[in-house]
């Protein structure tokens, strides 16, 4: 696990732009990402092929591993620590770094500042499945806090959410089964 975000290969890319196409007649509006290295190649390429600037914005990240950087995803801390997140104990932290309340908090900040920005438009943002797993259910009214933990978002799926006054409503979440399974780092 790495706090560094990757770099984005040639099937990330093929991704992107088979997402591109899935959302073009959509009339994307603006395209954001979190800081971290794919997330920005990847909202590059998407805005780019779609005629539109990218723009890299805090807060959208994924969550920090602390002390483990470097450990393997199946290590059993890192597994201690984000199903504990999954099962409702956002408490829990990876040593070094933001417990789970944090990281939704944070997340949650992001994405309705870009949501206030964009009012009725459709907007394209290039996050991370472990944020977005964690964050999103807890804040959708009509989903229950523990999907992820069920069904978890692969690497350049959509997952459609509505942001606005009335609060957080998915409408799309189009996730796997086995999360720990090598999905093509994108």
């Amino acid at each position: 696990m790495s706090d560094d975000g990757g770099a984005l290969t040639d099937k990330g890319r093929d991704q992107v732009r088979h997402l591109v196409e899935r959302v073009r007649s959509r009339r994307v509006a603006a395209v954001y990402s979190s800081q971290m290295g794919r997330a920005v190649e990847s909202a590059e390429l998407a805005a780019s092929e779609l005629g539109l600037r990218a723009l890299a914005v805090d807060g959208l990240q994924e969550f920090s591993v602390g002390d483990l950087a470097g450990v393997g995803i199946h290590d059993d801390r890192a597994q201690q620590v984000f199903g504990a997140w999954l099962h409702g104990d956002l408490a829990a932290a990876f040593p070094g770094a933001e417990d789970g309340q944090a990281v939704v908090k944070r997340f949650k900040g992001a994405l309705e500042e870009i949501a206030d920005r964009h009012r009725g438009e459709t907007v394209l943002v290039f996050t991370h499945g472990g944020a977005m797993s964690l964050a999103i259910p807890r804040l959708s009214f009509n989903l229950r806090n523990d999907l992820a933990a069920q069904r978890f978002l692969p690497n350049c799926v959509p997952a459609e959410v509505e942001i606005d006054a009335d609060g957080w409503r998915v409408v799309t979440w189009p996730g796997a089964t086995d999360q720990l399974t090598d999905q093509g780092a994108t």
